[in-house]
């Protein structure tokens, strides 16, 4: 009794599960995908974010590092500076030229 119930369980969530993608993969209206794509790009690219953005930007991008203080201090001073942080929580530094160009003394990336 008990797996038949779990089986039916599984049933009806990979249902809902499958009727979710479908309906954001197929987009209701243009509009509504356009303010996707503008947000997915929001933050990423130079100059697009304002100052007080910064701190919640940089928690989501150091969220996987055991060193959350330098990678805070150093994501928020670039931030700072060029008002954008990749999107992720490392790579994609390409989206935010600045990320890349900027190195310290010995040559290595400063912005995390």
């Amino acid at each position: 009794m008990a797996k038949t119930l779990g089986i039916i369980l599984l049933c009806f969530l990979l249902l809902l599960v499958s009727l979710e993608i479908q309906a954001s993969g197929t987009g209701n209206s243009a509009s509504q995908g356009q303010k996707q794509g503008n947000h997915a790009m929001y933050g990423a690219t130079q100059g697009s974010l304002h100052p007080q953005e910064c701190a919640p930007r940089c928690t989501a991008r150091c969220s996987a590092t055991a060193y959350k203080k330098p990678c805070m201090f150093f994501c928020q001073k670039c931030c700072a500076k060029c008002l954008c942080v990749p999107p992720g929580t490392y790579g994609n530094k390409q989206s935010c030229p600045f990320y890349n160009n900027w190195k310290t003394k010995k040559g290595g990336p400063k912005c995390p």
